[in-house]
């Protein structure tokens, strides 16, 4: 249902049912970070484990990173348009699947890091979009395909304030941060079609957003580098990983969809008002 509203409408006029609900979101999107539930699982803390890989480790998980971003473009320029059966997000499916590929990086541990990111990497981004498309997103529209990238910038536990914006902190920076890549990216992509993935403004965007999906995923291989996880352990870090974006994802969407019925500047003025 949609709520109408003039542009005018202050916060504090906003349904206590739709305040809440963004408040909720807020609470994920600024708070949910994947490293407290890691070292919850493992029993120590991650930040230690990361800084025990060898460093060639470092260089593998870039190059994976790097790899796993270039083939979620791919699929996002690609084949996330397409409806699903019955336009309900699979997230269980998803899950499922990535924790079947996390095994394997329990397992054999960085070995096959390069070969294990990139696909748990896509069924994250096939969740994210399903996601999307359940809050009322048009998936056959560019700008929201890239939109559904933007939550690997996303992670609440972190400093959100390390970006290249003065004016802002949190959620919102991050998005202006990138608002101008995704628009630049989407103006490339309509002029020169979605077989160039290699196009200086989509390679602008997968740099600005690696910065950020690097953090959380140190933070994934630091925790399945532990040589007592194993393949249970490793299936369990990954489920967690897809867990903490499809959260970050519904909470993402969902300010969108708010958005969309009350105007952006509402919204984000009631978002920065809401104490958490």
């Amino acid at each position: 249902m949609t709520h109408e509203m003039i542009p005018s409408q202050t916060p504090t006029e906003i349904p206590p049912d739709v305040l809440a609900e963004l408040k909720e979101a807020k609470q994920t999107l600024e708070h949910h970070g994947l490293a407290d539930r890691l070292t919850e699982l493992v029993g120590a803390p991650i930040t230690a484990s990361i800084k025990l890989l060898p460093g060639v480790a470092e260089t593998a998980i870039h190059t994976a990173i790097d790899k796993s971003l270039q083939a979620a473009l791919s699929v996002a320029l690609r084949t996330i348009g397409e409806q699903t059966e019955d336009g309900q997000p699979k997230l269980l499916t998803h899950k499922f699947l990535a924790g079947l590929s996390g095994a394997a990086g329990g397992a054999f541990g960085m070995a096959t890091v390069a070969l294990e990111l990139p696909v748990s990497t896509v069924l994250i981004l096939r969740s994210i979009a399903d996601i999307a498309r359940s809050q009322g997103e048009d998936l056959t529209d560019v700008k929201t395909r890239l939109a559904c990238l933007e939550v690997f910038a996303i992670d609440g536990g972190s400093d959100q304030s390390e970006i290249d914006d003065d004016t802002e902190i949190g959620y919102f920076a991050v998005r202006a941060a990138l608002s101008k890549q995704v628009a630049d990216a989407s103006k490339y992509v309509l002029k020169h079609g979605v077989s160039d993935t290699a196009g200086p403004p989509l390679v602008k965007l997968l740099g600005m957003i690696s910065k950020r999906f690097g953090v959380v995923v140190s933070e994934k291989v630091g925790a399945q580098a532990i040589p007592v996880i194993g393949a249970l352990g490793g299936a369990l870090i990954n489920s967690y990983f897809i867990d903490h974006y499809q959260d970050l994802a519904r909470a993402h969407f969902t300010v969108r969809r708010l958005e969309r019925e009350y105007t952006q500047g509402v919204i984000k003025a009631a978002y920065q008002q809401i104490k958490i």
